[in-house]
């Protein structure tokens, strides 16, 4: 055996250092979940109903994130998400402040 399939093996049998625990990952909507649905309610131009934002929410692209890595997104974003698990309670809340801002 060559000197170097040696160490290559060495290396990948070495015992690893104990590294800090991985971060937390959440699901994160891109865009905004809270974006997304402001546009479809102006869309149809009438209040999205429960199931339309469920379905919204279903269907909406995720990325799995570190909770600090969209926190940042959030805080560079100006505004927070809406938490998917609680998404129709919070939207019946953001729709109105949001409608009162136009």
């Amino acid at each position: 055996m060559s000197h170097k399939v040696h160490r290559l093996f060495k290396n990948l049998f070495k015992k690893k250092k104990p590294e800090e625990p991985e971060e937390e990952l959440g699901p994160t909507p891109i865009p905004a979940l809270v974006a997304i649905l402001l546009n479809k309610e102006r869309e149809k131009g009438s209040p999205l109903t429960e199931g339309e934002v469920l379905e919204i929410r279903d269907n909406a692209v995720c990325m799995m994130l570190p909770i600090s890595a969209r926190d940042t997104m959030e805080e560079s974003r100006g505004y927070p998400d809406l938490n998917p698990e609680y998404v129709w309670e919070q939207w019946q809340e953001a729709r109105i402040e949001l409608n009162q801002n136009l």
